[in-house]
């Protein structure tokens, strides 16, 4: 059926984390069934939902302008709304006189739950309503062990999943012929006030990304370049973990608001398989991460906020009482221009976890990190690990406080990827990294920074007086951590405690 048909229907494709018209199977089937209204949610209301943190509500507005923009181009118009989906999606279904309405699946448990009652209400109504599968390879509920159960190590998971075939990303919709007679109004995305004001901080972000579908595209060309020997899919295995190189692809915020999908990375990157076996597959095999991040998220929809494995509840980590402030200001420091100290709780813990945000721990690798994450709203991967090991393992400050500021301050944080990481390096998650594994930021930066040309781009005072001292022993909080570690009755054998990575 096409918009031309007498019996066409008008519909209302909903987005959310699919920010993107090419292979977008929500937006192809509303254009099928006749004239499309698109619509956005900035849903912080629902149950559960977590609000964006700052770096994030930065790079939605630039998307959904870059959003508005492709569908302006096939025709369709951008509705934007706030308040709760249940609330926003049938009303706007009913002022658009919409007989179908699409989106896109999402996985997390408030997330589904918001889009069970979206369609309860939108079918009570007698609409049609259909969501599709979009953002993930696979659904989690056909990936499972032969017990029925979500998988909980990666390596077999990864086998299962890229053992299959994935489907061919989708085409650009034809623009539509019929324009949709009922347009519902909007709000304006200004009055979301999404951008930073007073101070605005948002200077090195917008040097740093170009957010929307094309950029993401472009990059994603870029990385795996055409079929030879010497692109940067090619040299991935090699310069993926050097900080100061450009050997990653960068997509992760694209990915993260579905500019670009992962079927179109999948396959743009065996394209290359030939010319690069070893970085296809490499790369290939981060991409199953992100993927099984989020299987493990629906099946464990309370991934930020609990130890996936519960023995670490016992773990002596440090974390604010409920109610006394300092997780909240640590959630929200974009808001005030410069990374906040937090007053209340410990004053070591608070001062340790204050040096940590700020990028002043004595460790040049976490520091330079850290100032990256402030002024780009992203980390390198490997900065990422040992910045986070540092915090956990050598602080001994919980998680979910590190989890709660790369939150606020990536712009790729989404909500599986990144409490997951989180608890895969603290040994608490899925497949996590043994505990006894404790990056040690000096030998690391010594590894992958052995010129120091990533630390001396993000610290102009290093090595002067105005650096500060390392803020920690390494060998005594390494010996703590294994010491508490050891008191939950799982002390590693063999000789584990004494490894290092």
């Amino acid at each position: 059926m096409t918009s031309s048909d007498t019996t066409a229907t008008p519909a209302l494709v909903w987005f959310r984390d699919d920010l993107r018209v090419r292979d977008n199977p929500a937006l192809r089937a509303a254009l099928a069934h006749g004239p499309t209204v698109a619509l956005y949610v900035l849903d912080e209301e629902s149950p559960g939902i977590r609000p964006l943190g700052g770096a994030a509500r930065w790079w939605l507005h630039h998307a959904l302008e870059d959003l508005a923009a492709s569908l302006g181009q096939l025709g369709v118009p951008l509705v934007l709304r706030r308040g709760t989906a249940a609330a926003v999606v049938p009303d706007v279904a009913a002022k658009a006189h919409a007989g179908y309405v699409a989106w896109n699946r999402r996985y997390g448990g408030p997330e589904r739950r918001a889009d069970t009652a979206v369609k309860s209400v939108v079918r009570r109504a007698g609409r049609e309503a259909e969501s599709f599968q979009a953002s993930l390879l696979h659904e989690p509920w056909d990936v499972l062990t032969q017990q029925g159960t979500g998988y909980k190590v990666f390596t077999p998971f990864w086998k299962e999943v890229s053992g299959r075939d994935h489907r061919h990303p989708l085409p650009v919709p034809r623009p539509q012929r019929e324009a949709p007679e009922h347009v519902p109004s909007g709000d304006d995305l200004g009055a979301w006030a999404l951008l930073p004001r007073d101070p605005d901080w948002s200077g090195p972000l917008a040097e740093a990304w170009t957010p929307g579908e094309e950029a993401g595209l472009a990059l994603l060309k870029d990385f795996v370049g055409p079929d030879t020997a010497d692109t940067a899919v090619a040299l991935y295995p090699d310069e993926r973990d050097l900080p100061d190189r450009a050997g990653t692809s960068r997509l992760s915020p694209y990915l993260r608001w579905g500019h670009v999908s992962p079927f179109q990375v999948w396959h743009a990157v065996a394209d290359r398989r030939r010319a690069a076996p070893e970085g296809s597959a490499v790369f290939a095999s981060e991409l199953g991460w992100r993927e099984f991040a989020w299987h493990t998220l629906y099946h464990h929809a309370d991934l930020a906020s609990e130890n996936l494995r519960r023995e670490f509840d016992a773990y002596p980590w440090w974390l604010p009482h409920a109610g006394r402030g300092g997780a909240h200001d640590a959630a929200h420091g974009r808001a005030h221009g410069a990374p906040p100290a937090v007053v209340l709780g410990d004053r070591e813990a608070n001062r340790l976890l204050d040096a940590w945000r700020r990028g002043r721990t004595g460790f040049p690798m976490v520091d330079a990190g850290q100032r990256e994450l402030w002024a780009t709203g992203w980390m390198h991967n490997r900065v990422r690990m040992v910045s986070a090991s540092l915090l956990v393992k050598n602080l001994g400050i919980h998680w979910r406080l590190g989890e709660r500021w790369f939150w606020d301050t990536l712009v790729d944080a989404d909500p599986a990827s990144n409490p997951f990481n989180w608890q895969w390096v603290a040994g608490s998650g899925a497949d996590a990294a043994p505990f006894f594994r404790i990056f040690n930021p000096r030998t690391q930066a010594a590894k992958f920074d052995p010129q120091g040309a990533y630390a001396r781009a993000w610290i102009p005072e290093l090595g002067t007086d105005e650096y500060p001292d390392e803020c920690v022993d390494l060998g005594e909080s390494r010996a703590e951590a294994l010491e508490a570690y050891r008191s939950l009755g799982a002390a590693p054998g063999r000789g584990q405690g004494r490894r290092r990575a």
